[in-house]
């Protein structure tokens, strides 16, 4: 069972920079595609942004390109998520979830992509 930790969330004002940090327990993450999720209170749950297992694909929401990049450290077995510039419109709860058969491919920011998920971190952006 692969158990995934996120860290690294915290309060931000806007304009600041936070990185995210997803680590598993256990097994390790090279043969995994990794998504990053957010949820705002009362939205829905979106796709951020994915990485395959080589990361040959890397995708991104039209609303962070630019701004977030997603990485990952094969020798520390985590996968990041750096985000810039962010706005109040960036807070939620984050969370990284991870499936061996995704791909990052066309539907690679749709949860249903992926098996296991992290409790999430909180990011809040405000003055």
């Amino acid at each position: 069972q692969l158990q995934l930790v996120e860290s690294g969330g915290g309060l931000v004002q806007p304009g600041g920079s936070l990185k995210l940090s997803c680590s598993t327990t256990g097994f390790g993450l090279d043969y995994y595609s990794v998504g990053w999720f957010r949820q705002a209170p009362g939205k829905e749950r979106e796709g951020v942004s994915c990485i395959n297992s080589s990361s040959e694909n890397i995708n991104y929401a039209d609303s962070v390109k630019g701004r977030f990049t997603v990485s990952r450290d094969p020798a520390k077995n985590t996968v990041y998520l750096q985000m810039n510039s962010l706005n109040v419109e960036d807070t939620g709860v984050y969370y990284c979830a991870a499936d061996p058969f995704s791909t990052c491919g066309p539907w690679g920011l749709g949860p249903n992509e992926y098996e296991y998920w992290g409790q999430g971190t909180q990011v809040t952006v405000s003055s």
